[in-house]
């Protein structure tokens, strides 16, 4: 499986963004699930991106790291994919 995402060190902290369907940020649950399942992968905190049709992200996870993130620009984040298997 291939994801966007972003591993950041900001702050003191590190943490990693996942890009999800907006659908999965929507219901509770399934996001808690997708964020259980990318932990261990990155092994850092992670917290779920996605965009809107109007491309307006939301950020899921973490309250602390989701509002920092909501006010940095989506460009000045180091996007790459990542293959999970």
């Amino acid at each position: 499986m291939r994801v966007q995402g972003a591993v950041i060190r900001e702050q003191g902290q590190t943490f990693a963004i996942v890009v999800v369907k907006p659908h999965v940020i929507q219901n509770h649950s399934e996001a808690a699930e997708a964020i259980r399942g990318f932990t261990p992968v990155f092994g850092v905190p992670v917290i779920l991106m996605a965009q809107d049709g109007r491309g307006r992200p939301t950020f899921y996870g973490r309250p602390d790291i989701a509002r920092f993130m909501s006010s940095v620009p989506l460009n000045a984040i180091p996007w790459r994919e990542y293959t999970i298997n």
